[in-house]
């Protein structure tokens, strides 16, 4: 009864002067926040700060520098370009002054900021900043590019909106993230062996963004001439605790409000031995896969090419085997 009275709400009508008008509200469903950005906050401050800090920067390295090559790839040079969620620099070290003039590197932790290093010729500045209050002013920017670090935003959709609004037209935004595959072989073990233990779930490995929903997002966004693709980073650890204790290192450990924060020795105990029999390699250790998921997305402007006008086309589908298989010009003996 009370969901019927909210809809006869949203969608009453208003007579005025004899004749009824319709006025239609639409509801914009809530921000439901899983993440805490407070604790990733410290988990970067802390990662930032471990004397091996070096040592598991081995997957954002290899993201990062992929990410820079893409900017490379595009025949342009960039005026104004920033770095969402730059870390320790995983992107901001690769780029070429050659193609981006000035470059700003935005992230939640002042302690990942210190440390950016840049490339030669690198005009950069770095800038205290939560990814989910990216603030520009409108049209100021012709690169946005981010690399790991909008799985952790709680709005995708609000920050890709912002991207959108501060990039000029024609900008692009050019970025990765981890995809719904990653760590796939610990969510599993650890939710059998706690169903096992316990007889229930929790959320151990923070949930990720599907692959079939970032270009929904893009859109919504505003973008267009999207670009979406995926790889697979296939790592070996000596056993499940090795990876752990690296994503602690990454700072890519969980930060869901719902988060567990205390897993039973046993649970750990009986998780680890279903992940070396389920996920062994074939030398030792056991595997663990990172999905990463590519994407590039255009703001739109007049210059860009343009679909052709519906009905436009001069051959037909059935004609195209034709139009593709070019004549024979050899001359017959």
């Amino acid at each position: 009864m009370g969901l019927y009275k909210m809809f006869t709400l949203l969608g009453k009508s208003t007579r005025a002067a004899g004749s009824a008008v319709l006025h239609r509200q639409y509801c914009t469903p809530p921000v439901v926040n899983i993440f805490d950005r407070n604790v990733k906050r410290l988990q970067r401050e802390r990662a930032a700060k471990r004397e091996d800090v070096e040592l598991y920067d081995y997957i954002k390295e290899e993201v990062g520098y992929r990410l820079a090559d893409r900017i490379f790839d595009i025949k342009r040079q960039f005026t104004n370009a920033v770095d969402l969620g730059a870390g320790r620099g995983y992107v901001t070290n690769h780029v070429l002054g050659e193609t981006v003039q000035k470059l700003t590197a935005i992230d939640l932790s002042p302690a990942m900021l210190s440390q950016i290093k840049g490339s030669p010729g690198l005009d950069f500045s770095v800038q205290e900043m939560d990814e989910e209050r990216f603030q520009f002013e409108a049209d100021s920017l012709d690169l946005v590019v981010s690399s790991l670090s909008m799985h952790w935003i709680n709005d995708l959709p609000a920050c890709f909106r912002a991207v959108n609004r501060a990039l000029k037209p024609d900008g692009v935004f050019i970025g990765a993230m981890f995809g719904g595959e990653t760590l796939y072989e610990l969510r599993s073990s650890l939710q059998l062996a706690e169903q096992e233990r316990k007889g229930g779930l929790a959320p151990h490995v923070s949930p990720f963004t599907q692959i079939r929903d970032v270009g929904m997002l893009l859109n919504r966004g505003g973008f267009t001439m999207l670009t979406i693709d995926t790889d697979e980073l296939v790592i070996g650890y000596p056993s499940m605790f090795e990876l752990m204790h690296d994503l602690q290192g990454m700072a890519e450990n969980n930060a869901a409000f719902n988060r567990p924060l205390h897993v039973g020795r046993d649970t750990l105990m009986a998780a680890a031995a279903i992940y070396k029999d389920m996920y062994a390699r074939k030398e030792e250790g056991v595997s663990a896969t990172f999905q990463i998921i590519f994407f590039v997305g255009w703001k739109p402007c007049a210059s860009q090419p343009q679909p052709a006008e519906r009905g436009s086309a001069t051959v037909s589908l059935k004609d195209i085997g034709k139009v593709m298989t070019p004549k024979s010009t050899g001359c017959k003996s």
